[in-house]
């Protein structure tokens, strides 16, 4: 994720980053500013159209197909940025709970007992294996303070998260059958023990469920055929001014679309994707510190 002082307008507007919708959508640029010279030389150069030998009212249509594609933009928009919303919230519970589970712990457990060390380090290592999950990565080395028994048993192929929490479960479970912990603390371990599990679900919802294909296509078509026929309308009004007008209208469009596919799923690497990385270091932090 990018971090940045909202209050500096001249670098943002000055600064292209490697995100920056310029850059990848730089060729199609290209492209349209080479077919809307091509309207406009044959309009004005080769048929020697006439404003009066023109389609009438056709500026009238794109400016009510102009608000139609606004409001379908912004309804995706935030479509979009609620996804990425929802997804920080879910971490933000995940540090919630990780550090509740913790404190706990810190509180339940006889000092110098060897199943402090053991949630030292496994608690934390949820969080690095549901990042790492909700990438489609497995990194085994992100995963601290691991067993050899515990080590062999993982299995890159399965749901990561739900073995590093059957570990914690079957730790709890161990330390109740050695009445290291009562019932009744059992009980109030578990809410925070099944947290992790639901906080893990509600992101695989989020990434696993894209906006409808065909929302996504029929919005892409608009804007392309929208685009395509702004040089008939506004060629005689405007001349060759209409290269660089079109040029920016798709630009603002395509931006748009590009922006909310990007934080549609906030898990990724991408640069306005979640700080997950960051927020996975800080449980560890705080975890450790705790315990």
């Amino acid at each position: 994720m990018i971090n940045y002082n909202p209050k500096d307008w001249f670098t943002f507007i000055f600064r292209i980053h490697k995100a920056d919708t310029v850059k990848r959508l730089f060729p199609m640029f290209v492209a349209i500013a080479l077919y809307s010279a091509a309207i406009a030389w044959l309009e004005l150069e080769v048929f020697r159209l006439s404003e009066k030998d023109h389609i009438r009212n056709i500026t009238a249509m794109h400016g009510l197909l102009g608000f139609v594609i606004s409001l379908l933009l912004v309804f995706r928009t935030n479509t979009a940025y609620d996804r990425w919303w929802e997804g920080r919230r879910q971490w933000g519970l995940l540090v919630n709970n990780s550090r509740n589970l913790a404190l706990k712990l810190q509180a339940i457990l006889p000092k110098g007992h060897p199943a402090r060390a053991y949630f030292h380090t496994m608690i934390p290592n949820y969080a690095f294996a549901m990042k790492d999950h909700l990438r489609g990565e497995f990194h085994i080395h992100s995963l601290e303070g691991l067993t050899a028994e515990e080590t062999a048993a993982l299995d890159g192929q399965r749901h990561m998260p739900n073995q590093v929490a059957a570990f914690i479960m079957n730790k709890t479970g161990e330390l109740y059958r050695q009445q290291v912990i009562t019932g009744d603390q059992l009980i109030t371990i578990n809410a925070q023990l099944e947290s992790l599990t639901d906080i893990c679900g509600a992101c695989e919802r989020i990434k696993n469920t894209p906006i409808p294909f065909s929302y996504s296509v029929f919005l892409k078509k608009f804007i392309f055929f929208y685009v395509m026929t702004l040089p008939m309308g506004y060629v005689f009004g405007l001349g060759y001014l209409v290269i660089p007008m079109v040029v920016f209208i798709f630009y603002v469009l395509a931006s748009l679309e590009l922006i909310a596919e990007e934080i549609e799923d906030p898990f990724g690497k991408d640069a306005n994707d979640l700080p997950t990385d960051v927020i996975s270091g800080n449980i560890r932090k705080h975890v450790q510190e705790i315990i």
